[in-house]
């Protein structure tokens, strides 16, 4: 009886997807919080070949596959997701905020699209005030050499939790520093889709200091998501993907 809903529930087309080779990575990577774009061919190809059916799939758990814009993939939980979430920080998505901005910016193309670590902390410290900066790292600061140093270690943390969500890229060896922006850095630029100039619209945002207000940080909720597995539920989707690979 069960494995008659079962095969009721599964269609050929998404038995196909959760058989194909790629599905446990490109699954596990969506889970994670990760955004699959165009860089990454062969899984970009995979979620535009069976967006219909994985989107159908995740709904299971209230969460949706989302293609923005821009092209690149990512999940967005409902209120009653079933898949764990956690936020981004203020910094964090202030930094996401200044990478896209980058992104929009000539110097990309004048640098080959690579940037370094360094080359963000200026620009943030460029184009938002540094009290309220030095104020998002330790509400005490007193502006000394100490809590820039500490904000320059965050500006770094907030990086590398973005590597890990597919927004940069790194360039050569690991810890060079070095990175390329992926389009996906528009999750922190839903603003700058209006008739305004992108990139002064992003600027604006930056130095207002947008990024940083309860209004804003509800605003780009769903930009904040890092999903892990709900056990109950992955114990039913290894049961779909044995019932896939016995149709294959």
């Amino acid at each position: 009886m069960v494995e008659q809903t079962q095969e009721a529930v599964i269609s050929p087309q998404l038995a196909n997807a959760i058989a194909n080779p790629l599905f446990p990575t490109v699954d596990s990577q969506l889970r994670s919080g990760k955004h699959i774009a165009q860089e990454h061919l062969d899984h970009y190809s995979f979620l535009a070949d069976f967006q219909t059916e994985l989107d159908l799939f995740y709904r299971r758990y209230n969460v949706e596959l989302i293609r923005a814009p821009e092209g690149f993939f990512y999940l967005r939980p409902k209120a009653t997701t079933l898949i764990a979430r956690s936020v981004l920080t203020e910094l964090e998505m202030l930094v996401g905020k200044v990478l896209c901005y980058l992104y929009l910016s000539p110097e990309r193309l004048a640098q080959q699209g690579i940037f370094t670590s360094q080359e963000v902390y200026d620009e943030l410290l460029n184009l938002a005030e540094e009290s309220k900066l030095l104020k998002a790292v330790n509400q005490r600061s007193s502006g000394s050499d100490l809590d820039k140093q500490k904000l320059a270690e965050k500006v770094r943390s907030s990086l590398n939790r973005l590597r890990r969500l597919g927004m940069i890229h790194s360039v050569g060896d690991q810890h060079s520093g070095k990175f390329t922006i992926s389009e996906a850095v528009f999750r922190f630029g839903a603003e700058v889709r209006t008739g305004e100039d992108p990139t002064q619209a992003q600027l604006r945002l930056i130095r207002e200091g947008e990024a940083a207000t309860p209004e804003s940080l509800a605003a780009m909720q769903s930009a904040q998501q890092d999903f892990s597995q709900d056990n109950e539920q992955l114990e039913q989707d290894d049961e779909m993907l044995q019932l896939a690979e016995e149709q294959q």
